[in-house]
């Protein structure tokens, strides 16, 4: 085969090792939207090794050209930047594609000719690293094939490494079970939980914020900091993940993953050494030292919501028990609000309040730290006695930045206080870089480094604070939902979980 040759002597850091991908499941949309562009992103980056390939798996009865032509065309639909036109040939030329049962013995056979003869014509090492964009049904099934057929034996030359998307488990029985099952097959370290949250620049940079900045870390702690807020707020409903999203919900699907990552981020212990079992450790430790929530704690603290009808960006949009493939007396949760409570030196006594939701009134996910009130002695007699808190924003999504909230005085002769705020933005800064979530974790995996994907403990760690809300809700089903309107900020019982501690949610910011 003549593969179009582009050259790649020029990256921006080190490529990644030479090796196959095998794409389980790549015929549906996550594939279309999101892996094909990261992987056309990293070659156009020259950060995919010049000896690379993709073999795409599924059941659909396609051959290799039509696969071609599907995912070429996703990554022109899909990509943020320009086209280049010799990446995408070169791209072009390393896509395969085998089709077949993935309970089935002999499709394993196939899979293994094709990545053998994909080698062969590629100069490719004898490294794969497989992933599983199926139904979480299929996980444990596909590691254990893999293990059977051999193509999840390493030597000491080569090595294969699995990811898998969320969910991890539905609860922490089933997690338990998935992770005894992969394990069977594969070492710790060759299980790549993926959680394309933690790819965001400004999730990455938490940990650089925190511990390269002196000025921040000596306040990072109950002296100063008042209370927490991690909202993730989507304003799209369930789209055509309804099937799925009915029998998940809004808890399994976003808390023990993605907010539970952003949790550890901000409240772990320095780590040692930036070593991936290092900062895991950490993250890991400040997960199980969250106080785990009684009856009691999931009735007074945990607000659950189902959204109605309403308007969004000037359209009507219908109530979530009219989506297809929902339910109609469907009592799954769309959003869901905690107040969680760390029992270490550090965070004693500091409440964290995590939100996370759809059809809500704008699509954003940051994180606000509220620090404590100031002394307010000096100013009792002035026009200031109101000074408001310092705030510091991290902005996830959809502009990823930071922001810094503090007062200062207005100019005149009277003593009056303004608000000002000190904001970065990444692409003003740094400029504009195409990005879908993925491209560091495609990276970091086929690199071996595992910081940013979650650990067996860590996995099983969330799952135990979130059983006994998952007890608590199946004996006491809701009986409000639909309870808050498309385009508003969820339930009312959310606001007043935060008022109750004379607190309110941070919309505007």
């Amino acid at each position: 085969m003549n593969d179009p040759v582009i050259s790649f002597p020029d990256s921006v850091g080190r490529p990644g090792d030479s090796c196959v991908m095998v794409i389980f499941g790549a015929t549906g949309d996550l594939t279309h939207r999101k892996l094909l562009p990261a992987l056309y992103n990293l070659a156009k980056a020259r950060l995919l090794s010049s000896n690379f390939a993709l073999i795409g798996a599924a059941v659909d009865e396609l051959g290799s050209d039509a696969f071609r032509e599907r995912m070429i065309a996703a990554i022109k639909s899909y990509a943020q930047d320009e086209m280049a036109q010799d990446v995408v040939d070169w791209f072009g030329q390393r896509i395969h594609y085998v089709s077949g049962d993935f309970r089935d013995a002999g499709f394993y056979k196939k899979l293994s000719e094709l990545c053998d003869q994909v080698k062969a014509d590629h100069n490719i090492d004898n490294n794969h690293f497989y992933y599983l964009a199926t139904a979480p049904s299929f996980f444990g099934e596909i590691v254990r094939q893999l293990g059977q057929s051999g193509l999840a034996e390493e030597d000491s030359s080569s090595w294969r490494r699995v990811i898998i998307e969320k969910p991890f488990g539905h609860d922490l029985e089933s997690a338990r079970l998935l992770n005894t099952e992969i394990k069977k097959v594969l070492r710790e370290r060759q299980i790549y939980r993926i959680d394309h949250y933690l790819g965001k620049e400004t999730v990455q940079n938490i940990l650089v914020f925190r511990f390269a900045n002196s000025i921040f870390e000596p306040i990072w702690n109950r002296r100063y900091i008042d209370h927490v807020q991690i909202t993730a707020a989507e304003t799209v409903g369930v789209e055509t993940r309804g099937g799925y999203y009915d029998h998940a919900g809004a808890l399994r699907d976003m808390v023990p993953n993605h907010l539970f990552q952003l949790l550890s981020l901000i409240t772990m212990e320095p780590p040692v050494s930036f070593e991936a079992d290092t900062v895991r450790d950490e993250q890991t430790k400040v997960i199980r030292a969250v106080q785990v929530p009684t009856p009691e704690d999931v009735l007074s603290k945990m607000a659950r919501g189902q959204y109605g009808d309403g308007v969004i960006d000037g359209e009507t949009v219908p109530d979530y028990r009219k989506e297809a493939n929902v339910d109609v007396d469907s009592k799954t949760e769309t959003f869901i609000a905690m107040k969680l409570m760390i029992d270490n030196w550090r965070w004693a006594d500091v409440p964290f309040y995590l939100r996370t939701g759809k059809r809500l009134a704008a699509r954003k996910t940051e994180i606000v730290i509220q620090f404590r009130r100031a002394p307010l002695v000096l100013f009792r007699n002035t026009a200031i006695d109101q000074l408001r808190t310092n705030r510091l924003v991290l902005h996830l999504q959809p502009n990823e930045g930071i922001s810094l909230q503090f007062g200062a005085k207005v100019p005149g002769p009277v003593m009056k206080l303004g608000t000002v705020n000190m904001d970065f933005n990444y692409q003003d800064n740094f400029g504009s870089t195409p990005d879908t979530g993925y491209e560091r974790l495609f990276l970091d995996c086929m690199s071996g480094d595992q910081t940013l994907f979650q650990r067996a403990d860590m996995v099983e760690s969330g799952w135990n604070l979130i059983q006994p809300i998952l007890d608590v809700w199946k004996a006491l089903p809701p009986r409000t939902f639909p309870n808050y309107p498309s385009g508003s900020w969820g339930p009312v019982e959310a606001d007043e979980l935060l008022e109750r501690d004379g607190h309110q949610w941070e919309n505007d910011f």
